[in-house]
Formats: structure tokens, sequence, C-alpha cells
């Protein structure tokens, strides 16, 4: 019975981290249920998601078409300094939220994943045809 409990504790702990983290992005439970469920069917995902809530940092063991979670989040920080260059969405002073995408696309990119491979090799967040 005591290994049950010892077995279940990162799940639970990752259960409640992404509740927090859900909440500290500006999510509401639907997005969160959503988030949740995705996540516990995804191995790859999920493992990094445990390892940067225990070690705060990027294994980055785990790819989807090549890219890493951090891949993930460094295109999708291109896009949200674009965002704020155009007036901004809440990014600026939401690292909490910036991490959150990051899985949650990754989690996307898993079921459909040329589609992010072309936004990340087609896309640049700061180049736009207004900004200058």
């Amino acid at each position: 019975m005591q290994e049950n409990k010892q077995e279940n504790k990162p799940y639970e702990k990752a259960r409640e981290w992404a509740a927090l983290l859900c909440r500290y992005a500006g999510e509401d439970d639907a997005f969160c249920r959503d988030f949740w469920e995705r996540l516990t069917r995804s191995e790859g995902v999920f493992g990094e998601f445990v390892y940067y809530l225990e070690h705060r940092d990027f294994r980055c063991g785990y790819k989807v078409a090549g890219y890493s979670v951090i891949d993930i989040m460094v295109w999708q920080m291109d896009h949200f300094k674009a965002r704020l260059d155009r007036g901004g969405d809440g990014m600026k002073d939401n690292g909490d939220r910036m991490l959150l995408m990051a899985f949650d696309t990754m989690l996307r990119m898993e079921q459909n994943p040329q589609k992010y491979v072309e936004l990340m090799q087609s896309e640049t967040g700061t180049d736009y045809p207004e900004k200058y």
C-alpha cells in the first residue's frame, strides 16, 4: 500500500502544479481540465513537464518532429515579443503563461506536427508589415 502512494506522488504533484500553472496563466477550469487530460495521455510531454516541475529546468529529452519544448518556447517568445510591440496580450509579465503555452503547443504539435513545423520554419514573430 505504501508503495502505491509513493508511485502516485509525482502524478499528484504534477496535477496540482498544472492546476496552479493554469490559474497563474489566467486560464479557466475548462482549459485546465483539457490540458491535464492531453498531458496525461502523452508520456513524452508529461515526462518533460514533471522534469521541469522537479528541476525548474528543461530536460529536452523528448522531441516532436525534432523540436523540444524549449525550441517551442523560444519560437513562442518571439511571437510574444511581437504582440507586445503591437500592444500586448498580457504576456509581458506572465512567465507562467509562456511556460504553459509551450507545453500546450507541444501537446498540439504531437497531433499535427507538420502544421507547427511549417509555422516554426516560416514565421518570425517580430516581422510584420506595419512594424516600421
